[in-house]
Order: C-alpha cells, then structure tokens, then sequence
C-alpha cells in the first residue's frame, strides 16, 4: 500500500512539473511574440513619421517625386535594415539570419508592390507609373544576382583579406549601386525636363514646418527605427530556439517583413495620396540599398565571406526576387489597359510568387 502511494504521488508530482514547464513556456512565447510585436509597432510607426519628414523636406528643396522614392525616401526606410543586418553578425554571429533577411526583402518589396494594385483604381499600377523604373528594376536584378551566383559558386572566388575577408563580387555592390543612381538621376532629369512645359514642378515654401523641426524630427525618428532594429535579432533568435525554424526561414519571414515595414509604409501612404511613382521608386530603390547593406554586412563580418556562411533557402530567396523584378519589367514594359476583376495579372502573379516562395521555405525547414 505505502508503495502504491509512493509511485502515485511521484507521478504527481512529474504531472504538476510538467503542467508548470509547460505553462512556463505558454508565458515565455507570450512574452517574445509581444515583444516582437512591440518592436514591430514601433518601427512602423517611426518609419511613416520619417518617411513624412522626408517628403517635407523633399518639398522645400524642389525634388521631383520619383528622386525623393528613389534616394531620399528608399535610403531613410533602408536605416532598420543596415542595423539589423550589422548587428545580427557582430553582436549575434548570425550571418545567415542577415542575408536571408536581406534577400527576403527584397522579394517582400516586390510583393508590395503587387499589393499597390488595390489602390490604382480602375487602371493597373504599371499604366499609372512611367517606364524609368525599368532602369531600376534592372539594376536589381544585376545586383541580386550577382549575389546568387556568389552564394553557389563563391568557393571557386577569391577572398580579399585586405578589405576584411570579403568576396569580390561583394565588393561590386558599391559600384553598381552608385551607376545606377547616376544613370537613373540623369534619366529622371532628362525626363522632367521634357515635360516641364506642360507640368512644370512646383515648390512649395509653405508646408507648415521649418527647417530645424523637420531635421528633428528626422533625427529622432532615425534614432527610434535604429535602435529597435538592433533588438530584433535577438528575438529571432529566441523564436528560432522556440518553434525548430531555421534562420533562413525566420530571416526572410519575420525579419523581413519587419524590417520592411518602413517601406511598406512609405509606399502605401504615397499610393493613397496618388503619387504612384514615388511609392514604386522608393520600393525599388529600397531593394538597391539591401544590395549596398549586404556589402557593408559582408565588411562588419570579419571570419570570412559572409555569403558562404549561409544555407540553400537564400538562394531561393534570391532567385524569387528576380523572377518578381522581372514581372514588375515586363509589367512597365507592356502596360496593360485593364484589370482582371479587381487587380492586375502582373500584381495578382507578385503576390503568388512571394507565398509560393514561402510555403517552400516553411517546408524545408
């Protein structure tokens, strides 16, 4: 009897530990997913603040919509991934976490920019935005793959040790990206002078802030998106710990979409107010600063050449975002008149790309 009752208040006692770790770990999760959450919200908002900072700025200084998506606004939206891809390799070692951050970005941008379809009325987004993005749209697709072919044959590349450890191609990143700020700056000149008899650009003095308040406010904003970047990483890392998925896939998932989120911001709001142009160029021109990120990245991680440090999946994040930049090309290219029922075929074959890209990744990992 006095043996029955010891092994009954021993699986008792196994039953009450196990409730309690389970319960621990309830609240654990609860705690990193709110957190994740907090962070989320915070670089939302701070990213549509900053982006409104931006284009006021852009105001008082005369700049054409499409230079201000292109430099101004894709540069500030681009601050939260700098620092989280940084931090993720020198305070986390995560060089995995950051490219495939990187790259699923890149097809996250893309796939906003299907999304913009819904805001285009009864006219498709690439009958409302001019040809220029082509330019942009093909540089990206150099500069990604030039990533691509990196990742699968960088054992057959060089390493330059005097620049840190990086890859050649790497190196190239730099370069591409200013050309092609420099061609697309001469071509959106070239273009606004042509229609400047009969839309000429105005510039407005008037918007209500002053100079000194707008770089506050910039400041402050950059300050915010920064620093809440710098903590996703970890959370990643917790939630990778938590649920078994891989870097790559909490890289071109979470992170991704949550560092996106300024951009996302910026485009959707300049969509709402109609200006097409601005939301796509900032898009596209985000996805040239990821490949100028992945370059300092590659630089800030001092073992060896961060592209061989990472898994299979981003190379098909890689390869995703091309096939979704040669959609948005073929999409300016031919310019489609209608819609089919209530979005474009070009905006409705973004968005299945990007989830079709995802359930692999969710598979494989």
């Amino acid at each position: 009897m006095k043996s029955c009752n010891r092994q009954f208040g021993e699986l008792f006692y196994q039953d009450g530990d196990k409730n309690r770790l389970e319960t621990r770990y309830y609240w654990q999760a609860m705690i990193i997913w709110f957190q994740f959450a907090i962070c989320a919200a915070v670089i939302l908002f701070s990213g549509s603040r900053l982006s409104h900072c931006g284009e006021l700025i852009a105001e008082k200084g005369g700049l054409s919509k499409s230079l201000v998506g292109l430099l101004l606004l894709a540069a500030i939206a681009s601050s939260s991934q700098l620092a989280t891809s940084v931090s993720s390799v020198v305070l986390h070692d995560l060089p995995d976490l950051a490219v495939s951050g990187l790259m699923g970005s890149c097809m996250f941008n893309m796939m906003v920019i299907g999304l913009l379809d819904f805001f285009s009325g009864d006219r498709p987004l690439s009958n409302r935005v001019h040809r220029g993005h082509v330019l942009t749209a093909g540089f990206g697709i150099v500069l990604i793959g030039f990533a691509a072919v990196d990742m699968m044959y960088n054992k057959y590349l060089p390493i330059v040790k005097i620049m840190n450890s990086m890859d050649p191609i790497t190196l190239s990143f730099i370069p591409v990206y200013l050309l092609a700020m420099s061609l697309t700056f001469k071509f959106e000149k070239s273009r606004v002078l042509k229609l400047a008899a009969n839309a000429p650009i105005e510039v407005s003095d008037d918007n209500g802030q002053s100079w000194t308040k707008l770089i506050a406010s910039f400041i402050i904003y950059s300050v915010l998106i920064v620093s809440t970047s710098c903590y996703l990483p970890t959370l990643a890392e917790n939630i990778q710990a938590m649920t078994g998925w891989g870097e790559s896939f909490i890289g071109s998932s979470f992170i991704a979409i949550t560092t996106c989120l300024p951009e996302m911001a910026v485009a959707l709001s300049a969509a709402k107010r109609g200006s097409f142009d601005m939301a796509v160029a900032s898009l596209l021109g985000s996805t040239l600063c990821y490949m100028v990120i992945l370059a300092i990245t590659d630089f800030c991680y001092v073992k060896e050449p961060i592209l061989r440090h990472v898994s299979e999946a981003s190379n098909l994040t890689a390869v995703t975002a091309m096939i979704s930049m040669g959609i948005v090309i073929i999409a300016l290219t031919y310019r489609a008149d209608k819609k089919l029922l209530f979005m474009a075929v070009d905006a409705v074959a973004l968005i299945l790309v990007y989830l079709l890209a995802n359930t692999l990744l969710f598979i494989a990992h």
